[in-house]
């Protein structure tokens, strides 16, 4: 079940003034263009989303209100799943299941999935090269591409308008080159202003499930029970960026959680109490890009969770261990990140 929520949200998880323009050789500042579009403009458009070779058609709305940004994402393809991002939380609708998935609100990515934007832990980990590319949407554009240094990450090519610096196109590419999902935009408009009723849900969700992910554990004495967990050994440039107990669907105790980073490509690893006995629990599912891993380690069930090749989240979730079970060098070494 835990394994199947964190899925679920993983991608769930985004113009006030126009970026000034990019040099037309610099891979960073068209990263740094495409990020602020994407936060700061007004667009919708209908595109189609790739993955283990199925194709869904989506339609997306973002628009800015007050320096906040609103989306909504709906699917076409006959699920009426849709995914609105309000001012503090993610709600998924899921009318053929009658549930809707809530989580906290985190600025790190618009509902497009995360991409890439610049930084020094990029340039580390990624060699980025920029070029010319032929039209989309008849639209002159920049193609960038995104590649790691080693087979712990994905690489991506990204198709940029050269006006605007939107994504008109992306294709996540494993450690050999293979696209493992790819978005395409059919159509991309980008107004002044976008009515306000655009981006709100349109199912009716009277008598769904609603159920809720991320919220602290409101028992003390319950959150206590849930043991510091810290990493022994970890996959090259990423680390410890956040540990909190929160609650989870299904499970009755709260869950520790950890959060793993290099910059860019994030790891979530839940801990959550479990049976020394029974038969072991499945490891590895894959959906597009994202991958999860899971293992049993000391009547505990470790799942993790991100959008990286299998084997980092392999070896991400075969790492952690008990504070109590380190050696008081790897306990120093694993660090202390702050609570969130």
């Amino acid at each position: 079940m835990l394994r199947a929520v964190a899925l679920a949200t993983v991608g769930i998880l985004g113009l006030v003034s126009q970026p000034a323009a990019a040099s037309e050789d610099d891979a960073s500042e068209w990263l740094q263009r495409m990020s602020e579009a994407l936060a700061t403009r007004n667009y919708f458009g209908l595109f189609t989303h790739t993955t283990n070779g199925q194709s869904e058609t989506m339609r997306i709305v973002h628009r800015v209100e007050d320096d906040q940004s609103l989306e909504r994402l709906v699917s076409l393809d006959g699920s009426g799943r849709e995914i609105v991002r309000t001012a503090k939380e993610v709600h998924v609708y899921l009318p053929d299941r009658r549930v809707v998935l809530v989580e906290p609100r985190t600025e790190a990515s618009s509902l497009l999935k995360s991409l890439p934007t610049p930084s020094p832990q990029l340039d580390a980990h990624y060699d980025l090269q920029v070029r010319k590319g032929n039209k989309l949407l008849g639209r002159e554009v920049r193609i960038v591409d995104v590649r790691p240094r080693d087979a712990y990450r994905y690489g991506y090519r990204l198709w940029l308008d050269e006006e605007s610096a939107m994504p008109l196109r992306s294709v996540v590419t494993d450690p050999s080159g293979r696209a493992v999902e790819q978005i395409h935009f059919t159509r991309l408009e980008m107004p002044a202003r976008i009515d306000p009723s655009a981006t709100e849900p349109s199912v009716d969700a009277t008598g769904f499930q609603w159920i809720r992910t991320g919220r602290q554990p409101a028992n003390a004495a319950l959150a206590a029970k849930a043991a510091e967990w810290r990493p022994m050994r970890m996959p090259p440039g990423f680390r410890l960026i956040a540990s909190r107990v929160q609650t989870m669907p299904g499970v009755p105790v709260p869950v520790q959680h950890l959060i793993f980073s290099d910059g860019f490509a994030s790891v979530s690893v839940f801990i959550e109490p479990g049976s020394s006995s029974g038969p072991a629990p499945p490891e590895s599912t894959s959906v597009g890009s994202a991958n999860a891993f899971t293992i049993r380690v000391q009547d505990h069930i470790v799942t993790a969770v991100g959008e990286v090749p299998p084997a980092t989240v392999r070896d991400i979730a075969t790492s952690v261990a008990p504070v109590t079970s380190l050696a008081p060098d790897e306990a120093a070494k694993s660090g202390e990140p702050a609570s969130r």
